[in-house]
Formats: structure tokens, sequence, C-alpha cells
């Protein structure tokens, strides 16, 4: 098991469009006992209603989101180069159809009640301050609308408190 050091958010000095569009990261959320993650590269983190968030969106036939929607917080988990094949694999495989995580290889760690995985080299805590299912007649660019949702299945998204960002030594 490796050693995590907490990071202030000012200390953070990583660019979150690399990070989230380019490298990815698995959204976790524990319901039942039981964790289950998905890898995504749509959110990103910011500042609002005078707290540091984070932001990520779910598309409703992810088995992660009824996981995400049963807990009070999640984990955003960011891993190394050599886990691309991993972070792929849990982009496509539901954990309706198998353990993912197990089959992964991923070690299941908890900050209180929240799961985030070994393996990861940076770690987001977050407490769920909001969801929202995204809308078609929200959209203001149209070809935002018929480009990503041609099936209609529009994304919640969630906006979390960061509580705690943890690195790893």
């Amino acid at each position: 098991m490796k050693n995590w050091k907490e990071l202030l958010p000012e200390q953070w000095t990583e660019n979150p469009f690399t990070l989230i569009g380019k490298e990815w990261m698995l959204v976790a959320a524990e319901k039942e006992g039981k964790v289950n993650a998905m890898t995504a590269a749509w959110g990103g983190l910011g500042f609002l209603w005078g707290k540091n968030v984070a932001f990520v969106f779910i598309r409703p036939q992810r088995y992660t989101k009824a996981f995400v929607d049963a807990a009070d917080t999640l984990s955003l988990t960011f891993f190394g180069p050599e886990h691309r094949q991993m972070l792929g694999y849990m982009g496509k495989v539901s954990g309706r159809d198998e353990d993912k995580v197990q089959k992964a290889g991923l070690t299941v760690l908890h900050q209180g009640e929240t799961p985030y995985f070994d393996e990861a080299r940076l770690t987001v805590i977050g407490r769920k301050l909001y969801a929202q299912d995204l809308k078609p007649e929200c959209f203001v660019e149209p070809d935002c609308d018929s480009r990503w949702y041609p099936d209609k299945d529009y994304h919640t998204m969630y906006v979390v408190e960061v509580e705690k960002i943890l690195k790893a030594e």
C-alpha cells in the first residue's frame, strides 16, 4: 500500500485539461458495500458557491450512476500512463456483468466512506452538492446536442465539493 499525502488545492499544479480530457479518470462510489467505478473524460475543476469543486458527467445507462446517486461522496482517481489499458477496460465493461474492479486488479482503499484505488497517483475525494440532468432545450449550441446525444441519453452533471486531494508518494 502506498503512502498518501494530502495536498491543499492551491498546491495542485497539474493541468486539468490534460488530466481529465487526455489522461482520463475513474469515478468511483460505494453502494450497499459494493464499489463500482467508470472511466470518465468529461468533467472539470473550479470554484463555485464559495467552495473548491469538481464536476463530472454520467450517462443514465452507466451502472456507476446508481452508485453515485446512492452515495453522499465519490472519488476521482488519476493514474499514470502504465494504467491506460485498465482505464480503457473500466470504460468499456459494465460492473453489472462482472466485478470489473477486481478483474482490473484494483485495490480498494477508503477515505472515510469514500472508496478510491491504491494504484492511483492522485485522488480527489468529493461530497455531492448538486446533480442535474442535462436538457436538450438548454443547449445554446445545437450541434452539441445533435453530435453528442443522437440517442437522447443526456448525462447527469454532478457538482462535488473537493474535500481532500491525496497524492501518492
